[in-house]
C-alpha cells in the first residue's frame, strides 16, 4: 500500500482515568512507536511497552491504540505524546534471478518514506537559516572547555559563535516599542534591570513587574532591594546611635541616682543624730546601742553560701555572730562554746510577741504612765510580801535603787516623746508630723523604710553588703545567667546593678532584663566564651531572731549575757542563759497582772499585785541585767 499522510506524531491530555489512546499513523511493528509523558514543567519521560502500555492495530493503514496498564494511568498535569520510530535499518535482501514481488519493493519503500518523514519531522524541530537567507558556515571550532559557560550568538559577520554577549542595551523601558529577545533595559521606576525573553511591542506603564508585558521579561539586577537593603542599614544605622544617646540618658541617670543616694546617706546619718540625742535620757541603753553598733562587723558577717570560719576581719567567730546561709535562706548564729551554727527560726506566735513589743515603742501615753507611778512604785517597796517573794532572786536589789535613772527618763519625757514621732510602726504609711530622716517599719512588708524630700524609701535590703561581683563564661547562644563561675548565685535588688559583656556597659531594659532578683536575661543570645560581670548593689536588713530554750540556774546572781526566766514550780524569777538573738517578753495581762513570755511561746502569771501598773513591754537579749533596787524592777548593762 502507499503511505499518503505525513502525520507521525498524535498528542492527548490525560485526565487521571482515560486508558486508551488512538494513533492515526500505520506501524509495520509494535516497537515502531515511541511513547511519551510530558509533564507541566516540562521533564518528557520514555514509557516502556508492556510495562507501561500495549500496541494494537499494528499493521492497519488508519493505525490503532495504545492502551496503559494499571498504575501508569496519565493524569491531568501530563501530556501523552504518540510519536512513530522507524528502525533505521534495510531488511529486504535481494537474491539473483529470483521472482521479487511487487508487496515486498512496495513495503521496503513505505519504510524509506518512513524513516524521511521522521527526519523530516526533526529537522522541523531545528533551528534553521531562511531559504534567502546565505551563511558561510554554521560550524565552530572551539573545544568543550571554550565553550563552558558561554551562550551562542552571531558575530559581526553573521556567522554563529560562541560569546559572552547577553544582549543589546536598549536604555530605559518605554511604551509602544519593539524588543527582541535578550533586549537588556532599565525600569525607571526603581532602576531595575531585565532582559527580554518574547519578542513584542511594549504597552502599559512602569514598573514592569506589574505590566501586562511582566512574563515577557527576566529581572537581572534587583536594584529595588539594594536600595532597600540600603535604607533599612541607614535606619540601624541610625537606631545605633539612638541607643548610644539613650545609652548616655542612662548613665546621666545613674549620676542623679547616686547623687540621690549620697542625700538619703545623709538624711540618714541626720536620722541617726536624732536617734542618739533622743537616747541620752537613758545612758545604759545608749551604750549598749554603741556597743552594737561597734562590734556590728563582727557580729552580722553578711550572705555567705556555706558555713564562715573567720569573721569578716579574718578574726576568730564571736559568740553570737550572724550570718544569712544564702544555700538555704535562712538566718544562723554561731554557739561558741559548742563551735557550732545554729539555725534561727521564728514561730507565728513570736512574731507576734514581736509586732507587740514593737507596738508598744511608739505610744507616749505609756511613757508617761510609767513616769507618774511614783505613787505605785512606792506601793511595792512596801508590800513585803512580795518582796520577800523576789528576794530569791539575784540582781534585783539593784533594781530598787534605780530611782534615779527612772527620775531622768521622767526629765527627759519630751525627747523620749520625740523619739515616737522619729519612729513609727504600722501597716501603713504614716502622714502626719512628718520630718526629713523619720524612720517607718512597714508592718505589711516587714521593710524599714526612712523619710526623704520624695517620700518615704527602702533603708534596707535582704542583700548583704553594698555590693556583690559575679563572673560569668557564656556558652553558644546562652541568653539567661544564674550562677557564677565561682557557683555563687546571683542575688540583687532591681534595678540596682551595672551589667557589662567583654567589658561594655550593657544597658538595662534596652540589652537586657533583671526583675526577679535572681538571674539577668540578655535581649540576644551571647557568643561562647563572652565574659558577662555583674556588679549587683544592696543594703542590709536585720532578719527575724528565734527564741531559744534556757536552762534555769541557781538564784544566786544575774551576770551579763543572762535572761531573767520564770520558774513556775518555785513560782520565783531565775536567771537564764541566753545567746544573743533570744528575746523573753514581760508585760501585763487582761486583769493587771504582771506576766512573763516563756520560751515555749507562753505566757506565765507572776503576781496579781505587785506589778499591776506596769503597761509597757520589757525585754532583754545578751549583754543585759535585771535585778531589784528599793523594791523597784531595773535593768542594766
Amino acid at each position: 500500500m502507499t503511505i499518503s499522510t505525513t502525520t507521525i506524531i498524535n498528542s492527548y491530555s490525560g485526565d487521571g482515568s482515560t486508558t486508551a489512546f488512538t494513533y492515526t499513523f500505520k506501524i509495520t511493528d509494535q516497537d515502531d512507536i515511541e511513547v511519551l509523558i510530558r509533564s507541566n514543567d516540562g521533564t518528557e519521560t520514555t514509557k516502556t511497552i508492556t510495562t507501561h502500555y500495549t500496541v494494537s492495530g499494528v499493521g492497519n493503514a488508519g493505525g490503532g491504540t495504545v492502551t496503559f496498564t494499571s498504575g501508569n494511568i496519565p493524569t491531568s498535569t501530563q501530556t501523552v505524546v504518540l510519536r512513530r520510530s522507524t528502525p533505521q535499518t534495510q531488511t529486504m535482501d535481494l537474491i539473483d534471478n529470483d521472482p521479487m514481488s511487487a508487496d515486498t519493493i512496495e513495503t521496503a519503500h513505505d519504510k524509506a518514506i518512513a524513516i524521511s518523514q521522521e527526519l523530516q519531522e526533526q529537522v522541523n524541530r531545528s533551528i534553521k537559516f531562511s531559504r534567502t537567507n546565505t551563511y558561510t558556515s554554521s560550524e565552530f571550532t572551539v573545544d568543550a572547555a571554550t565553550r563552558s559557560n558561554k551562550i551562542l550568538a552571531f558575530d559581526s559577520s553573521g556567522e554563529i559563535a560562541v560569546t559572552q554577549e547577553l544582549g543589546t542595551y536598549k536604555g530605559n523601558w518605554t511604551t509602544a516599542t519593539a524588543y527582541y529577545g535578550r533586549d537588556l533595559v532599565k525600569d525607571s521606576s526603581n532602576n531595575n534591570i531585565y532582559i527580554c525573553i518574547t519578542a513584542h511591542t511594549s504597552s502599559g506603564a512602569v514598573p514592569i513587574s506589574s505590566n501586562a508585558d511582566s512574563a515577557k521579561w527576566s529581572l537581572l539586577v534587583d536594584a529595588a532591594s539594594a536600595t532597600s537593603s540600603a535604607s533599612a542599614a541607614a535606619t540601624s544605622a541610625t537606631n545605633a546611635s539612638n541607643s548610644a544617646t539613650a545609652a548616655a540618658a542612662s548613665e546621666a541617670a545613674a549620676a542623679t541616682s547616686e547623687s540621690n543616694a549620697l542625700s538619703y546617706k545623709t538624711d540618714a546619718e541626720t536620722a541617726k543624730t536624732a536617734s542618739e540625742t533622743a537616747q541620752t535620757a537613758a545612758e545604759n541603753a545608749q551604750a549598749a546601742a554603741e556597743a552594737a553598733l561597734d562590734t556590728f562587723d563582727d557580729k552580722f558577717l553578711g550572705a555567705k553560701a556555706t558555713d564562715p570560719t573567720l569573721d569578716n576581719d579574718g578574726n576568730a567567730l564571736q559568740d553570737g555572730a550572724l550570718y544569712f546561709d544564702t544555700t538555704n535562706d535562712i538566718m544562723k548564729v554561731y554557739d561558741l562554746s559548742n563551735t557550732t551554727w545554729r539555725q534561727l527560726t521564728l514561730t507565728s506566735a513570736n512574731q507576734a510577741n514581736v509586732n507587740t513589743v514593737a507596738g508598744q515603742i511608739s505610744p507616749t501615753n505609756n511613757i508617761a504612765t510609767v513616769a507618774g507611778i511614783n505613787s505605785e512604785i512606792t506601793t511595792v517597796a512596801g508590800d513585803s510580801a512580795d518582796i520577800q517573794t523576789l528576794a530569791a532572786i539575784s540582781g534585783l536589789d539593784a533594781l530598787a535603787g534605780a530611782t534615779a535613772d527612772i527620775t531622768n527618763v521622767s526629765n527627759n519625757l519630751g525627747e523620749v516623746q520625740n523619739f515616737a514621732q522619729v519612729y513609727r510602726i504600722s501597716a501603713t504609711a504614716p502622714t502626719t508630723s512628718l520630718d526629713v530622716g523619720d524612720l517607718w517599719f512597714d508592718t505589711t512588708n516587714n521593710v524599714m523604710k526612712v523619710y526623704g524630700s520624695g517620700g518615704f524609701v527602702t533603708a534596707a535590703s535582704s542583700i548583704n553588703g553594698t555590693a556583690n561581683r559575679h563572673k560569668f563564661t557564656a556558652t553558644s547562644g546562652q541568653t539567661t545567667f544564674t550562677v557564677d563561675d565561682d557557683g555563687n548565685n546571683l542575688a540583687y535588688d532591681a534595678p540596682y546593678l551595672d551589667t557589662y559583656l567583654n567589658g561594655v556597659k550593657l544597658v538595662n531594659t534596652l540589652d537586657f532584663t533583671a526583675t526577679s532578683g535572681t538571674s539577668i536575661v540578655l535581649a540576644s543570645g551571647a557568643a561562647t566564651n563572652d565574659i558577662l560581670e555583674v556588679v549587683a548593689y544592696g543594703t542590709f536588713e536585720l532578719a527575724n531572731f528565734s527564741i531559744n530554750d534556757a536552762n534555769d540556774v541557781s538564784t544566786a546572781g544575774i551576770t551579763d549575757g543572762q535572761v531573767l526566766t520564770w520558774n513556775a514550780s518555785s513560782s520565783t524569777f531565775q536567771a537564764g542563759n541566753a545567746s544573743s538573738a533570744e528575746v523573753y517578753g514581760f508585760n501585763k495581762d487582761a486583769s493587771g497582772n504582771l506576766i512573763v513570755t516563756t520560751t515555749d511561746g507562753g505566757n506565765d502569771n507572776i503576781s496579781s499585785a505587785t506589778y499591776a501598773s506596769f503597761d509597757d513591754v520589757l525585754f532583754a537579749a545578751s549583754g543585759f541585767t535585771f535585778s531589784l533596787s528599793n523594791g523597784d524592777l531595773i535593768a542594766t548593762i
